[in-house]
């Protein structure tokens, strides 16, 4: 039976500087946040001031893809969003996705 050992002269897979592994650790964490967690927060910053915006007659697109303009904004966080003329329903503010204006304005920039 042959065993080896590696001794200090050697240089082992822990020979690295722990310096060097925090730079890379902190570097990592770094990239995330620029390319991840910062660019969600804005956006959903982005949401909020939108949906503490709207007024009525703005054209809307909820979660479910339901296009529709704002009729009546009620107390309680809920709008009254019709669809078609003399159809109309509730919903919730967070259930609005985006301005309809801006989802068409999206459309020809995504196919180029």
């Amino acid at each position: 039976m042959n065993i080896l050992l590696m001794g200090p002269s050697q240089g082992g897979a822990q020979g690295g500087s722990p310096m060097i592994s925090i730079l890379f650790f902190g570097g990592m964490i770094l990239i995330m946040w620029l390319f991840m967690i910062r660019p969600q927060t804005k956006k959903a910053k982005q949401q909020k001031q939108f949906i503490d915006n709207l007024r009525e007659g703005d054209k809307i697109v909820t979660i479910a893809g339901i296009h529709g303009k704002v009729k009546k904004i009620n107390d309680n966080n809920t709008l009254v969003v019709e669809v078609s003329p003399g159809t109309s329903f509730t919903i919730e503010r967070s259930a609005i996705s985006m301005e309809y204006t801006s989802a068409q304005q999206q459309k020809p920039a995504e196919t180029k």
